[in-house]
């Protein structure tokens, strides 16, 4: 029988992480209404929380990736899956907002940060040569959708049992993937004596890192702020969170509220954007291997705000319209991360991951700008029609700006470099 290639396991290792981050990340958009209806707290208090989660779920990338290189990969995955469980399992305890911003925006924040898309780029970047695109996909998909499908689930437990058993749940969930990171998940392919998947001949070993991992992740960010593509590629993924994670991620289940829509059915439309983005993001991983990722990126963007454009009038349709809606933003919802991790990569070489980190920061401030936003618009206008239309004119914006990225000769020297 032939051997699996041990990079085949790092991948199911990671996916494993990266589907059980999302669902703990999912909680928050399915305990709105409920945290609003025991303590008084306003949406947009309560949005504040999400939005802090967002912010710091992209600040940790690059700090995360840093710390990879320096510590393993093994050891700042298990450290932010315990964080993901206290600080799931200490909201139980909450009396005020502020606790809910310290527990559910700083620790979940900071510890699903550390198994965000930089973990994707890391694991993808050292275990693959070949299929390297695919994996790519096929490791966002997961984390994806794996936010979306967890909602349902806990739509249900919050509406049974109350939102603080689902805390509960996620709070051991999370205890019970550290084992998994433990045993299985290595740093580098010559930890267990092989090559990456695909290469022909044994990599240059990583050198030695003598700088903090702070040092390097600002140095990374000192660097590639220096060229065009990173404040390009950043816009357009500031766009992406906000249009994803910060708008529909967030605020899809109360505005289907606001329209008569029970809260398990839209938790049910947003699990089934989850399923079709597993779709659209393992062929989007495909077509990077293969398509230049600037004209991916463009239509990615260009065919999302379009359909934010058309969301308000689906909401007052049949539910036929809004199907259409959702199998079409499912297949776009993050298909837009292996042309972006690809582009990073081409430009900025070994350093692309840690440059990565900061470019899905971006992503997060502009999802945590949204989150916030939507809340404020929703409690001044009672309804949520202006904050679709913004972000629908932001996603062609973003469109806009990844076609004028130009072909040309990396960039790499300009990064940080691996030693002091």
């Amino acid at each position: 029988m032939r051997r699996v290639h041990p990079a085949w396991l790092a991948a199911g290792v990671a996916l494993v992480a990266l589907v059980g981050a999302a669902g703990f990340r999912a909680t928050p958009s399915v305990m709105l209404h409920p945290l609003n209806e025991e303590f008084g707290w306003p949406l947009a208090t309560i949005s504040a929380a999400v939005s802090v989660n967002l912010i710091l779920y992209g600040l940790t990338a690059p700090f995360a990736a840093a710390l990879m290189d320096r510590f393993g990969v093994r050891r700042v995955t298990t450290g932010a899956l315990l964080l993901v469980s206290a600080g799931s399992g200490l909201t139980v305890l909450m009396r005020s907002s502020v606790e809910l911003i310290l527990l559910w925006g700083v620790l979940v924040g900071l510890g699903t940060g550390s198994m965000a898309l930089a973990f994707v780029a890391t694991v993808t970047g050292r275990w693959f040569v070949k299929r390297r695109g695919l994996v790519t996909g096929v490791l966002t998909a997961a984390g994806a959708a794996g936010q979306l499908v967890f909602l349902p689930v806990l739509a249900l437990v919050v509406e049974n049992s109350g939102w603080r058993t689902a805390s509960l749940i996620v709070s051991g969930a999370a205890l019970a993937v550290v084992p998994l990171v433990l045993i299985w998940l290595r740093d580098y392919p010559a930890d267990v004596g092989v090559r990456p998947y695909g290469a022909d001949a044994d990599p240059e070993p990583p050198p030695p890192m003598k700088e903090g991992a702070a040092r390097r992740a600002i140095g990374a960010l000192t660097s590639a702020a220096k060229t065009r593509p990173f404040w390009l590629l950043a816009g357009g993924f500031a766009i992406c969170g906000a249009t994803t994670n910060g708008l529909v991620g967030t605020h899809f289940i109360p505005a289907a509220h606001d329209h008569g829509m029970a809260p398990t059915a839209a938790a049910s439309l947003l699990a089934l954007i989850g399923l079709f983005d597993i779709v659209g993001t393992v062929v989007s991983g495909w077509l990077t291997d293969r398509v230049d990722s600037r004209i991916l990126l463009g239509v990615y963007y260009a065919g999302r705000g379009l359909s934010l454009l058309i969301l308000p009038t689906l909401f007052n349709a049949s539910a036929a319209p809004m199907v259409v809606f959702i199998v079409f933003y499912g297949l776009d919802w993050v298909a837009t991360v292996p042309p972006t991790v690809a582009l990073c990569r081409e430009y900025y070489g070994a350093a692309g991951p840690v440059v990565f980190g900061w470019v899905f920061a971006s992503h997060q401030f502009g999802a945590a700008l949204a989150a916030t936003g939507a809340g404020l618009v929703r409690d001044r206008l009672g309804e949520y029609t202006v904050a679709w239309y913004v972000a629908g004119g932001l996603a062609i914006l973003g469109a806009v700006l990844s076609l004028a990225i130009r072909r040309g000769a990396p960039v790499r020297p300009a990064v940080v470099p691996a030693t002091a």
